[in-house]
């Protein structure tokens, strides 16, 4: 019980991970200090999506599943929902290129309206 709770907990650490890599550089917008988390954050998203890698929380989730005596992603509802969206059956290589692409496109756009804004309140001070 205590290792599939750790499991699910850790699927929706990753779930936010990943919203926060596509979708943080709009909180920028808002709390430009959240770019010091967030550019990190999104060059290893960014690159884990390109390389084809594994981020180290898909071990540590499947290793939890393990323990709990699981084998794969039944159950509960994180298990089921969540973590069919961030794990889409298909994943290839391309589709995998396709989306680090797109989290680099959004976070492009975020930042370059981010690096706009600054430069606008520098010229008014």
């Amino acid at each position: 019980m205590v290792y599939r709770a750790l499991a699910d907990a850790v699927v929706i650490l990753h779930a936010l991970f990943v919203v926060f890599v596509v979708l943080g550089g709009f909180l920028a917008w808002r709390w430009p200090r959240v770019t010091w988390a967030h550019l990190p954050a999104a060059v290893w998203g960014i690159a884990i999506e390109f390389g084809g890698w594994i981020c180290p929380l898909t071990p540590l989730e499947n290793a939890l599943r393990a323990r709990a005596g699981l084998a794969g992603y039944t159950g509960g509802f994180v298990a089921h929902h969540v973590t069919a969206w961030l794990y889409p059956v298909g994943l290839t290589a391309p589709r995998q290129v396709l989306l680090g692409a797109l989290a680099l496109l959004v976070n492009v756009a975020a930042y370059s309206i981010v690096l706009r804004r600054s430069r606008h309140r520098s010229l008014l001070h």
